[in-house]
């Protein structure tokens, strides 16, 4: 098992749960999450920069 560190750039969305859910939906896709964190929000782009920390066989 090795863990890397992701960078990814999501949609901002109304929702807040929503949010959260495209978020974990996006990093799953790249290993299991161990942490992750929104680190910036571009309200011009409606973007959300998201860093984290997976796992992966």
């Amino acid at each position: 098992m090795t863990t890397h560190f992701i960078e990814a750039e999501i949609d901002l969305t109304e929702n807040p749960v929503t949010l959260q859910k495209e978020i974990e939906t996006e990093l799953a896709k790249r290993g299991k999450p161990l942490r992750w964190a929104i680190t910036r929000v571009d309200s011009h782009q409606k973007t959300v920069q998201i860093e984290a920390i997976v796992t992966q066989k």
